[in-house]
């Protein structure tokens, strides 16, 4: 027997069996709702309002007697037992389109992929090239093998002594040959050093020289990013960035592992990121007008949880003492064995890993930024979900990771978000009247608070005056905002509800600010403790390197006020956005990179945090605003103190 649920606004109706669960059957269905814990029914974030007919379950302590009454109900612990219309409210819904927009609102420096500079140091050599051969016809005194005549030539016109050839090339070498008379384009793979030989991975009729193209892609645990690249010029042709479709099963690396280790679990993440990355593949395919034979190579950096997911190994040891992952190094593979629908001949690279938490995804940045070029002392932080730091120059790099929870992506926050459009982004108080003024991604009636915008609510709050170091509201303050909610727990409206665009008052409360504080301070005590390990202080760097997507949305000053990071003179500090994909494009555009890789990775020392006695003794001390000790962060003191 099946029901019929009818999801709006979206207008899709489907039929599913009776007792089919509300969340499961929206995910299969394409339709993304919130659910932060992946559907374990208690961060209430997959609310949703049931308009006609009526479900079993649903109901939990996180929705009021008002939210019952109106409707609402968790998708996740909804199953469907009759014919049902389903509203999904926009703060459950989920919009990339804000993904694919760049907003820049920063003093510090940004730094941006110049290609120039790789051309002028001559280091434009990418490691799929394309030749182009005029084939001498084969006759009764000249009877080589087709193989053997197309390697002869090689060695002749091109230098080329060292070369082997795939199997397919070999299959259909016969016909491509003749099909415009012995002339042909060969695709060649460039070799990582010059003992090896290299490899012709694919043979096309006539010249197809100017038409070599390249994939980057950068596999996050929250966001997928993808560009193409002109092998010949070295331009992006077309990029699009999408949400992880694994984000349903759960919203960091610890859910997922936990995911795929229950029945066909891992089959399930696999299916899902593989399909997030085909229909990123697609889309930009298709609007840099290219055909999928004329890519060659596709480069893929990652978190060691995502690679592994996405290469359908088994992740369950990465989340267990010791803490070792499946591998740190991958060959060189066919994409279509991965899942990508992609030629036979376009060969998959994959960026190393370091650990089972510095992953392929911080190699990159490192790569993409240069850092490991520079005789400078750099500190490079990638803060997310979990945050991953590296610390060194071209002599030597140590690295850790630590878990900084969900907050900076809107996690574990009671009216939190991901950035996309509605989201609280900037915020300003009035230090009279305590009035509050938002800035909202899009400029729209709010929805709820972003991670970034969390950060600047709390540093604007706590500067003037509203909360007090231990992120605790101040009851003298004189302002019919800050009230006691039903379950006792002080808070502040950030927007009533005729002001914002869901149907209740916009809040952070007390447990919002420890959540945060608890999160900078993981990063904060991560960063110093890995500093203290290397001999240094926070004098001793010379360059501050911050990396990731939300990374490039933190403002600066702000950050510095909560304690996230520590207090470092502006100028040192230099914005690359999304570090792993800028290292995924450098890679697919110079043969360099990837040698360089090599000995990066064999250089990078990894600590783990857990077992270092003085991490917590950091974390400890960091647990206030915007830390126990404010003579680490002087300027701060000063403009309090003003």
């Amino acid at each position: 027997m099946k029901h019929k649920i009818l999801f709006e606004p979206f207008n899709i109706e489907v039929e599913v069996p009776v007792g089919s669960n509300l969340l499961r059957s929206a995910i299969e269905q394409g339709i993304h709702i919130n659910a932060s814990c992946g559907g374990e029914g208690v961060c209430g974030k997959c609310r949703v309002i049931i308009e006609n007919g009526r479900v079993e379950g649903g109901l939990s302590s996180l929705l009021s007697d008002e939210d019952v009454e109106k409707g609402y109900r968790l998708a996740c612990l909804s199953e469907v037992t009759e014919d049902i219309t389903v509203r999904i409210p926009t703060e459950s819904s989920l919009d990339a389109k804000s993904l694919n927009k760049v907003t820049k609102r920063f003093t510090a420096k940004i730094r941006e992929f110049d290609l120039n500079e790789l051309k002028d140091h001559g280091l434009f050599i990418p490691p799929i090239e394309k030749k182009y051969l005029e084939l001498p016809e084969p006759s009764i005194t000249d009877n080589l093998s087709d193989v053997s005549r197309l390697v002869s030539y090689l060695k002749l016109t091109h230098g080329e002594d060292k070369i082997q050839l795939s199997y397919p090339v070999i299959q259909k070498i016969p016909d491509v040959i003749r099909e415009d008379n012995f002339k042909i384009t060969a695709t060649m793979e460039r070799p990582l050093n010059e003992n090896n030989k290299s490899r012709i991975v694919n043979i096309e009729p006539g010249d197809t020289t100017d038409k070599n193209y390249a994939l980057a892609i950068d596999v996050g645990t929250t966001t997928v990013y993808g560009q193409l690249v002109d092998l010949t010029t070295g331009n992006i042709v077309a990029e699009k960035g999408d949400f992880n479709s694994q984000i349903s099963y759960g919203e960091d690396v610890i859910n997922r592992i936990v995911f795929a280790e229950k029945g066909d679990g891992l089959e399930v993440l696999q299916k899902a990121i593989v399909k997030t990355l085909n229909g990123i593949l697609k889309y930009i395919i298709k609007k840099g007008k290219v055909e999928a034979d004329w890519i060659s190579t596709i480069t893929i950096a990652g978190n060691t949880t995502m690679t592994q997911l996405l290469m359908k190994i088994n992740p369950r040891f990465i989340r267990r003492s010791p803490y070792v992952p499946a591998a740190t190094i991958y060959p060189p593979l066919r994409a279509m064995d991965i899942g990508f629908e992609l030629p036979e001949h376009v060969t998959a690279l994959l960026y190393p890993q370091i650990s089972s938490y510095v992953g392929g995804d911080i190699v990159a940045g490192v790569m993409g930024s240069g850092m490991y070029r520079t005789d400078e002392v750099t500190l490079f932080l990638d803060i997310g979900t979990n945050a991953e730091i590296v610390i060194g120059n071209k002599d030597w790099m140590a690295c850790a990771a630590c878990s900084a929870g969900p907050a900076f992506e809107g996690g574990g926050v009671k009216m939190g978000m991901r950035a996309t459009e509605g989201a609280i982004e900037d915020f300003s108080i009035d230090p009279i009247t305590f009035e509050p003024m938002n800035i909202t991604v899009g400029n729209i009636r709010p929805k709820g608070i972003c991670g970034s915008g969390l950060i600047t609510i709390v540093a604007k709050m706590f500067e003037n005056g509203v909360i007090d170091s231990a992120g605790k509201f101040k009851q003298e303050v004189q302002t019919n905002r800050i009230r006691i909610d039903s379950d006792n727990i002080c808070e502040y409206v950030i927007a009533w509800e005729k002001d914002s665009s869901i149907d209740r008052d916009i809040v952070i409360n007390e447990i919002d600010i420890e959540n945060l504080i608890r999160a900078k301070g993981a990063v904060y005590s991560g960063c110093v403790t890995l500093i203290e390990e290397v001999g240094l202080t926070i004098e001793n760097i010379e360059r501050v390197i911050l990396a990731g997507g939300f990374g490039s949305y933190i403002d600066l000053e702000k950050a510095m006020t909560i304690g996230l990071i520590p207090e470092t003179d502006p100028e040192k500090v230099t914005f690359i956005g999304n570090g792993s994909l800028m290292g995924a494009k450098m890679s697919s555009l110079t043969n360099r990179i990837r040698k360089d890789v090599a000995n990066v990775t064999k250089m990078m020392t990894s600590f783990e945090l857990s077992e270092t006695p003085s991490y917590m003794d950091h974390y400890m001390a960091s647990l206030f605003l915007p830390h126990t000790d404010i003579e680490k962060f002087p300027k701060l003191k000063e403009r309090l103190e003003l």
